[in-house]
């Protein structure tokens, strides 16, 4: 299967340094009778990475690339793919071939028409992307069949290509501009705006103009659209209160005063906190190649007390790496590991360390509110540690040479995407996964990757999650929400797997 690239969003939330500057906005609530919507003014938590949709991130460049480009796919709220561009698929019964047909009614904002071959060449040079490719790794080609037919050929079964395409990884580009190689600057797609660089000022506002007759106008209502990333909480919930922005990356800040000021308040899991091993076998670290010590740490730390003081309550209390609500996740599992610090002791006893170990971590500011956590527990049992302070920028490159350390991890609506990126296949923060060591979990994930699409897959995924929630593969605390505020004339629907909702997403309200 695949095997993709990750960014630790939550985590890289803290690190993110941008510039913030005081600018006028629209207000806050207004609309039309006409079904003019009015002004949409998102505070986004990033400035965007790239106007190029083969170097952007999903991350937080959702509402920047959702108003230029069109993609081939969307997402709904549970991360599974729907028309957009593509107004059908189906994928043949070897699964190596998806073919998907086209509108026929589209234009690019440069007066190029969308048509089949418009969406290979983009196809093409999102699989060669430096971030987009993640979504390509299995692709043999793409091929044009007629003007409004294209067929996706796979090297083998590929189970997450569509949630990714549909998550950020299909905004289809002009030929033009793709053969000009100036997408970064001068972005031209179909989508239901075009950049106003006029009034836009880089890494402070961006400002777009309407397309007249865009195809799909029903779901872009507003007739102005402007985003300002704004890193600062204080300065965004600053900015809402003014009217300034109408939609905004929430904090608990902004989500206290939501019901003063009417607003709305959208959440949904984004991501797993809690400790990251790395070497389960004991190879280089020989207390975590025991499954007791790795239970022990489970039954230590307070992952409800945890979420309670550090995360605001602003999530869900459990011990899983799949999303709690969605494919994967089982309920019955979250009482596995209730806190029991004398079972965590008698635990580490088991295994030869009834008077602890000592280990070394790495540490950086952006992980420091769980410093002190991390530590009572491990004074409780007995547990020396010694931290290696670091720039995230060095964390991320430097925490998977520790045998464990403090992670914020992304999870993945797709529960297949969430096997390959929490278990199965090397990430940044996962270097050597190790599966092939442990044959049982070996064989459960080669289940789910055999398993007929449907009940016979999503039984194959929950037993593997039991089974490594048993051999406690992590010690998760909690899982995080991503949270949004808007103003009561505007409804957001958070996806796991985006840290900030494209514009479809965000929607008026009622």
């Amino acid at each position: 299967m695949r095997k993709t690239t990750f960014t630790a969003m939550g985590a890289a939330i803290g690190a993110l340094a941008l510039a913030l500057t005081a600018c006028s906005g629209s207000s806050s609530d207004t609309s039309s009778a006409d079904g003019d919507a009015g002004a949409l003014n998102i505070g986004d938590f990033a400035d965007v990475t790239s106007w190029d949709p083969s170097l952007a991130d999903i991350g937080f460049d959702g509402p920047y690339l959702s108003a230029i480009y069109d993609p081939l796919l969307a997402v709904d709220g549970d991360g599974n793919p729907t028309p957009a561009l593509a107004t059908d698929w189906t994928v043949s019964d070897d699964y190596l071939t998806i073919t998907m047909d086209l509108r026929t009614d589209v234009t690019f904002s440069d007066g190029e028409a969308f048509d089949a071959d418009a969406a290979v060449k983009s196809l093409e040079y999102l699989k060669a992307g430096t971030r987009s490719g993640e979504a390509y790794t299995n692709v043999a080609s793409f091929d044009a069949v007629d003007d409004d037919t294209i067929e996706i050929h796979l090297t083998q079964r590929d189970d997450t290509i569509l949630y990714f395409m549909g998550l950020g990884r299909s905004y289809m580009m002009a030929p033009d501009s793709i053969d000009a190689g100036t997408l970064a600057t001068d972005p031209v797609g179909s989508g239901p705006y075009t950049l106003d660089t006029t009034t836009t000022v880089a890494g402070s506002e961006y400002h777009f103009t309407k397309v007249d007759g865009h195809w799909d106008a029903a779901e872009f209502p507003w007739s102005e659209l402007s985003i300002y990333p704004i890193q600062d909480d204080t300065a965004r919930l600053n900015a809402m209160l003014s009217g300034q922005i109408n939609v905004s990356y929430a904090d608990q800040q902004s989500i206290d005063q939501a019901d003063a000021n009417g607003w709305n308040v959208a959440g949904k899991v984004s991501g797993w906190v809690g400790l990251q091993f790395t070497d389960r076998t004991g190879s280089s670290f020989a207390p975590l190649g025991s499954t007791e010590v790795r239970q022990a740490l489970n039954y230590a730390f307070d992952g409800a007390s945890i979420l309670d003081a550090i995360g605001s309550g602003q999530g869900v209390a459990t011990n899983q790496v799949f999303p709690s609500g969605l494919t994967g996740n089982l309920t019955s599992l979250d009482d596995l590991y209730a806190t029991n610090i004398d079972k965590a002791k008698e635990l580490l006893a088991d295994a030869g360390y009834a008077d602890g170990f000592s280990v070394t971590m790495p540490m950086t500011p952006v992980f420091s509110v769980w410093q002190p956590s991390v530590e009572q527990v491990f004074s409780e049992l007995g547990i020396t540690v010694t931290w290696d302070d670091m720039q995230y920028t060095d964390y991320q490159a430097n925490a998977a040479t520790y045998p464990m350390f403090i992670a914020y991890l992304s999870m993945d609506s797709n529960a297949v995407a969430n096997v390959e990126r929490q278990i199965a296949l090397a990430q940044w923060y996962n270097p050597t996964p190790e599966i092939d060591q442990f044959a049982d979990v070996q064989a459960a994930v080669d289940a789910v990757y055999t398993a007929d699409p449907g009940d016979a897959q999503d039984q194959a995924i929950e037993d593997l999650n039991t089974l490594v929630t048993q051999l406690a593969w992590f010690d998760v605390w909690y899982q995080a929400n991503n949270t949004y505020v808007s103003t009561s004339n505007i409804e957001v629907t958070p996806v796991t797997g985006m840290m900030y909702p494209t514009l479809r997403q965000i929607t008026t309200a009622g």
